[in-house]
Parts: C-alpha cells; structure tokens; sequence
C-alpha cells in the first residue's frame, strides 16, 4: 500500500527550529548592539560558547509551558500573552545564571544588558513569526473561499466601535477592494480616538454628514442585540441617504451577496407576548408530589406541544413514561431530546416506551392501555390545521373526534387517575372543521367525567402557540431569512399568543387542579395583531418593514375569523381558580344520549367520506357552529350530481352537443 506524506512547514518540530533560530539570531543580534559592531574577543569567545545553549534553553523553557500546543493560524492576544511568558522566564533564568556564577568566572556571567536585548529580540521575532502566519492564513482564507467584494464596493461606515465593530473593521482589512471610512459611535469617550486603525468619526447624529463629506455607499450597523428603537434611528437617519444599511451577522454574508438580508438573529419568543410570562403557582415540590412514580402517557408526543410535556414530565421524576404518536420521526426526535437516554437501561431515569400508534384504532389503543396501565393521561394528539380540516373534514372527525373518544373510553376502562385534553380557543363559537372538532373533543372530555367517579378529567384551551410547527412565526421567520414577502391573511387579523413552554406550564397545572371535567384557560393578556407580529419580527431581523422585507395581504382562510375568544359568552362564564392567572370555565349541561346519537351519525358520515353530511351534522351540535365557506353538497346531493353526470354521458353518445362533434 502506498503511503502519500504530507509535509507540514508549521509542525511541532518546525516551530521548535523556527523558535531556536529566532533565540540564536537575537542572542547574535544583542552583541553586536551592546558593542555597536565592535565586539572583544572575550566577549566573542562567550557569544559563541552559549549560543547553542541560548537556542535550546529557549526553546525546552517554551516546551515545558505546553506553548508550542498554540495553533499558529488562530494566533490571538492570549497567546501572545503566553509565549511572553515563556521569554521572560527566560530571561529570569539566564539573570540568575548571572548572579550565581562568581565573579571570577567572566566567561560564564553573560552580562544583564545582553539578557534584557535577547529577550526583547527573541520574543519580538517569535510574536512576528505566529503574526505572520496568521496573517497568511487569514488572506488565504478569503481566497480559498472564492468570496468575491461586490463588484464596487466603495467605502463602508460602520455603526458601533464595541467589540462586534473592532471584529468587523478587522475582516474587512483582509479583503480586497474593501474600503472602510470609520466608526460612528455615541460614547463620548471614544469621541476623536483610533480603533484598529479606523477613525471615531462622531455620534451617530452625524451619520449623514459623514456619508456625505466620507462618500460612504454601505452603512453597516456593528451592534450586538441592537434595541429596536435603536435601529428604527438608524433607519430613518440613513432613509434619505444613498446608502445600503446592512446589520452583522457575518460579514463574508453580507459583503459577498450570498444573501440578499442579514442572516435571522434569534428573538426570544416571549418578547413577542408584551407581557410576562405566565409561571406556575405550584411549587416544584408540589408538581413532583403529584407526578412522581406514575405512569404517565402523552398522546402526540412528536408534537410541539408533546414533546415539551415529555421534556418537563421527565424531570418530575414519573416511573414510567408512555411516549405515543404515530409519526416515528417526531417521536424518534422527542426521545433523543430527553434529559438522558431514555431507551437504555439503568439511565436513571424513568423508563421511556416509544409506541407508535395511531388513536384512530380502537383495539390497538385499548392493548396500548392494558399493557402499560397508565395513571396519568395527556392527550396532546390532534390535527390543528385549520385551512387543512377544511379540505379534509372527514379526517378531522376520524382522527381528532373518534380519536379522542377512543382514549377516553380507553381511560375509563383502565381507571386512569387524571386525564388532561389540549383544547384551542378556536373551539368557542366555532367557524371551522378544527375549532368544531375540537369543541366536540370537550364534550367528550365532559362526558367522561359525569360518566364516572373515579378519575379526574379536564380540559385546556390554548390560544395560538408560537414557535410551534407549522404556526406563523416559522413561517414568518423562513419568508425573512429567504428576503421573500411576510404574508398575511388579513390586516387586522389578531390572535391570543402563549409560548410552547407556557402552553406545556398550563397543562401541568391542570393536571393538579382538574376534577369534573373543567376547561382551563390561561389568562393571555390582550390579543395581538399578526401584522404586528410580522413587523416585530422584521425588526428584530435588523431589517426594515416595507423596505428591505415587504408585507403582502392575500385574504382570509376558509374558516378563519378576524379575532378569537376565550369564552362563548352565551353559553360559558368564566371564574377564577386558586392560580393567578388560570380561569375555569363553568358550560351548560348537555344531553348525554343526544351527544351520543349525535355522535355515532357524524363518525358514520366521516367513514362514508361525505364531506356535506359531516357539515350539516356539525352544524346540529348546539355549540353555535357556523361555517364561513360554502357548504359542499350532501351525500344525497353528491349522488344526484354523479347521476346527473352519468346521464350526461349517456346522452352524448347518441346526441350532438355544444361544442362537440357528431
């Protein structure tokens, strides 16, 4: 087998040789300039008997420090710090040489003046040599990447001489063509100074001044976590100018073009709220009171919202956790984001079951329940979509009505202690397929709890929860990052906001305060306006609203309502609980057998695919359902239509028509 070498000019042993020679050209050099050229030949005699010993001490002193483990191409300040180190221990050495050897020995006692010139010399010479090589590796750098400057780049101005604008100055250096004016920063103590070689030009105020008289094409803002307001100056200060305003996320991104907007920088979701976040009443001691060494299942455990439960649920110290869902992938995900490895044994924590199963299937779902006999049920699984359900109506009814009635009698039959449900806000007075299903899915929930006396059952309504898959601020936050259009459905469409760990804090909570089949809601403050949101977002990008990222109206959704609420007025009232911030909703009493009979008619129209049937049953629930899109024809409307059709096409087979042929 052939061997192919690969020689290293900056190895180990070649920085030791560069180091040695360094130490030996210095140790020369202080001769000749403590004797100006004019060297005795005593002294002579003495330069040559220690060069060696020079060289080699030099070199084992800086080994012994573990310096030569320093990777030249990042040489950085530390460094320099370090081998600095290393030479003036050095020269401290040689200095005690000196003091030892008597005075006799005159040969032996280099005197100080050549220590103190040796030491200077050597270490200036090591600190070039790792400066140089760095240097080198940073300009090749730029080229290996094939990164170009734009085709003119004229000279840029940057905003904020901290420490993101000093980074910024010095990757500019190194790219050619690439010319920087200076700093505008309002610390009056920088006012006038030099940074890295760059001007202080003045405060921000003279940002158009400076644009002008500096004849700067690209501001450049250099301020880690700028404030909006911060920004929102800086946009209207540049706004008449001739300039591109850019804000850093790096700036090979940025000056190459690779994209067409700052990189996305994190926003901490729950600045989106405008308000607290909510936190739980109950202690930790209390929460592990109640879920400690139980058996706890969530359904839709791939989910956002389930795969939080897990998350915290695991820390609470349950015996056994039931991770359920029918996507394997999502699930898979949730499993390796636990706090340990869950699937192995003795991990020491609660023993983890994955179990990939869909509530659809009564049969399977009641083995599920038998097998692993939980005591504790959060029911997480649901289709949310709504502009989905409202194309696919029968699935809605199948997976997230027939679905949670599955785990509920399974729950009942099993005797499971607690059962909490994930309701939504769209369920009040609802306008779509979700918000109906999900009313239903209540219902049951309240049923279930009349129906025994042994378990706790409840509900949780949520409003929108960022962050989660498939809600708007991903997709608000793809659109930016791609410098595509924000859009929206409507201007002054508004939503209830809640953060994924607050969604999952609720439901915790309310797994210790359900009892009869209560629904929770969480008191989220004002509702927000989603163009709001988007503008946030925007801003926060370091970008600019209707500038740099365009805000585009489409309409609404099929099903889709201006503004949603916590409470069906006519029907519910809201009253306070032992947590600050959690209501209890108090529903009129249903009829259980017309619930049931009711209930057996929409599951049979959803198994016969009748997307009409399925509407107009939904519309006999007396929760005040009121689609917002055309009906679809009903199963006996469909049937007249396809015969219609059929008749149709007999009929042209012995008949010419319009527009065809005889």
């Amino acid at each position: 087998m052939n061997t192919i070498l690969h020689y290293d000019p900056y190895s180990r042993l070649n920085q030791r040789l560069v180091d040695a020679l360094g130490a030996g050209l210095a140790f020369l050099l202080a001769y000749q300039m403590r004797f100006e050229g004019r060297i005795p030949p005593a002294s002579a005699q003495q330069m040559w008997l220690f060069l060696g010993a020079v060289m080699l001490g030099q070199v084992l002193v800086t080994s012994l420090l573990g310096n030569y483990r320093l990777v030249w191409r990042y040489f950085s300040l530390n460094d320099a710090l370090l081998i600095a180190r290393g030479y003036t221990l050095f020269s401290l050495l040689l200095l005690l040489v000196f003091i030892a050897v008597p005075d006799r020995l005159v040969l032996f006692r280099i005197p100080r003046s050549i220590i103190a010139i040796q030491s200077l010399l050597a270490m200036e010479l090591a600190l070039g040599a790792r400066a140089l090589r760095r240097l080198l590796h940073e300009r090749w750098r730029i080229v290996a990447s094939g990164d170009a400057p734009p085709e003119k780049a004229g000279r840029i101005l940057l905003v904020g001489a901290g420490h993101a604008g000093t980074m910024v100055a010095r990757e500019l250096a190194l790219r050619p063509g690439v010319e920087v004016a200076g700093f505008l920063d309002d610390d009056p103590k920088k006012r006038g100074a030099v940074i890295g070689g760059l001007p202080v030009l003045g405060p921000l105020s003279s940002l158009a001044a400076v644009v002008r008289e500096r004849g700067c094409e690209e501001v450049v803002i250099c301020i880690a976590r700028a404030s909006r307001d911060t920004l929102k100056r800086i946009w209207a200060l540049a706004e008449p100018l001739p300039v591109r305003t850019r804000i850093v996320p790096t700036v090979e991104e940025i000056l190459s073009g690779r994209r067409n907007i700052a990189a996305f920088r994190d926003v901490e979701l729950s600045d989106l709220l405008h308000r607290s976040p909510v936190e739980l009443r109950s202690g930790r001691a209390e929460l592990v009171a109640a879920y400690r060494e139980r058996r706890i299942l969530v359904t839709g455990a791939g989910g956002s919202i389930g795969s939080e439960l897990a998350r915290q649920l695991f820390t609470l110290g349950p015996s056994e956790l039931i991770l359920l869902d029918k996507d394997e992938n999502g699930l898979h995900e949730t499993c390796l984001s636990l706090p340990s490895q869950p699937l192995a044994p003795d991990s020491g924590g609660p023993t983890v079951h994955p179990v990939v199963q869909d509530i659809r299937f009564p049969e399977r779902l009641e083995a599920v329940f038998r097998r692993f006999r939980p005591e504790v049920v959060f029911h997480a699984a649901a289709h949310k979509h709504v502009h989905l359900m409202e194309v696919n109506p029968c699935e809605a009814i199948l997976n997230n009505v027939v679905g949670t009635r599955n785990v509920v009698e399974s729950s009942l039959s099993t005797r499971v202690a607690r059962f909490v449900l994930i309701s939504t806000d769209k369920a009040v007075k609802p306008t779509c397929i979700m918000g109906a299903s999900k009313r239903l899915c209540e219902m049951l929930a309240q049923a279930a709890a009349r129906s025994n006396g042994h378990g706790r059952y409840c509900a949780v309504r949520f409003g929108n929860v960022i962050g989660s898959r498939g809600s708007v601020v991903p997709i608000f936050r793809q659109q930016i990052l791609a410098g595509q259009a924000v859009t929206l459905t409507h201007p002054d469409a508004e939503r209830y906001l809640m953060t994924i760990p607050e969604a999952v804090t609720l439901l915790i909570e309310a797994g210790t305060l359900g009892e009869r089949g209560e629904i929770f809601v969480l008191e989220m403050g004002q509702p927000i306006r989603i163009r709001d949101l988007a503008v946030e977002l925007i801003e926060h990008s370091g970008l600019r609203p209707g500038h740099d990222i365009p805000i585009r109206v489409t309409s609404l959704a099929g099903g889709e309502k201006l503004s949603e609420e916590l409470v069906d007025s006519a029907t519910e009232t809201l009253r306070p609980t032992a947590h600050a911030h959690i209501g209890v909703i108090e529903s009129a009493p249903f009829g259980m057998e017309i619930f049931r009979r009711r209930l057996e008619s929409l599951e049979a129209a959803a198994r016969r695919d009748s997307a009409g049937d399925v509407i107009r049953l939904l519309e006999e629930f007396d929760f005040g359902f009121h689609p917002t899109r055309p009906q679809p024809p009903t199963a006996a409307e469909e049937r007249v239509l396809r015969q219609a059709a059929s008749a149709r096409g007999a009929l042209a087979r012995w008949l010419p028509l319009p527009g065809g042929s005889s």
